[in-house]
């Protein structure tokens, strides 16, 4: 029997930090999550600061309390970072034993230059939001998707009703399916493209979806998994911090109902049948390519 764990990367702050914070409060699962710009030891602290969590009734001691939480330094940005983390995380979780398995994984990389038109791309503020938002995503599906997310015919161990010694603790019920869930943008779609402007921007969340489906293409023939993408709408952090003003207030969303909204479209409603290979938006709507 496989047992779960999760994965968010990167997690210091923005959604990953609030996504983070979210599954420690709502699942028992041990999570390792990852830090380019800060410490893990101060990014840990930041994330469980104030945290109330939810008991285990695991005896595994990396799923009780704030050990339930890993924080490895990655940039996504540097293969051999990535693979460092890697292997950090095979060393915790092995996945060649079958004990464990990768059961949600979340790749969050994102920079924004709003170049509004041809004129305004700088190319080296370009390739490096194609190394971030494309490139870096890609690195992970290599070293965590396809190294940790559960082949075909393991048995999964997946607990259906979570125990928690708080009522406060609504917890989260986990598919029967693992999912890698991808940061892409509605910016990322071709048929929706009526503004133009932020070239390298769309062509990277472009490729995020691209990528996506071929990701999920090798897992439907290989894994008990499936990959999705996901555009959460404009939310409260410091990368959309410049735009705020130039959104109307109903489509501005608070970081916390954001990361609900992405939790309840990528795991509690995305099925393999429907949802699989696909950009999904935070109203459960399908984003068009």
């Amino acid at each position: 029997m496989s047992k779960p764990w999760i994965f968010v990367s990167p997690a210091n702050r923005g959604i990953g930090a609030a996504l983070t914070r979210h599954l420690l409060r709502t699942t028992t699962l041990p999570i390792i999550a990852t830090s380019r710009s800060t410490s893990p030891s101060e990014t840990k602290k930041a994330l469980l600061a104030d945290l109330s969590l939810p008991s285990s009734s695991s005896s595994s001691p990396s799923s009780s309390g704030p050990d339930r939480l890993t924080v490895l330094p990655l940039d996504v940005t540097s293969e051999p970072s990535i693979e460092r983390a890697s292997d950090a995380a095979a060393a915790l979780f092995p996945p060649d034993k079958g004990q464990w398995h990768m059961h949600l994984g979340f790749a969050l990389p994102g920079v924004l230059t709003p170049e509004r038109s041809p004129r305004q791309v700088e190319y080296d503020a370009a390739l490096e939001t194609l190394k971030v938002n494309t490139l870096g995503p890609l690195m992970l599906m290599k070293w965590f998707a396809d190294r940790f997310l559960p082949r075909k015919g393991t048995e999964l161990l997946l607990p259906s009703s979570p125990p928690s010694s708080s009522p406060a603790h609504e917890l989260l019920t986990l598919p029967p399916h693992a999912t890698w869930t991808t940061l892409s943008a509605r910016l990322s779609s071709i048929a929706d493209n009526t503004l133009g402007g932020w070239y390298s921007y769309r062509a990277s969340k472009a490729g995020v979806n691209q990528l996506t489906k071929t990701l999920d293409l090798h897992l439907e023939r290989q894994r008990n998994a499936m990959a999705l993408a996901y555009h959460p709408g404009t939310v409260q952090t410091d990368f959309t911090r410049e735009f705020w003003t130039h959104v109307p207030k109903e489509q501005l969303f608070g970081v916390e109902y954001g990361v609900e909204r992405l939790v309840d479209v990528v795991v509690a409603q995305a099925k393999l049948e429907t949802h699989r290979g696909k950009c999904w938006d935070w109203k459960g709507e399908e984003v068009l390519p």
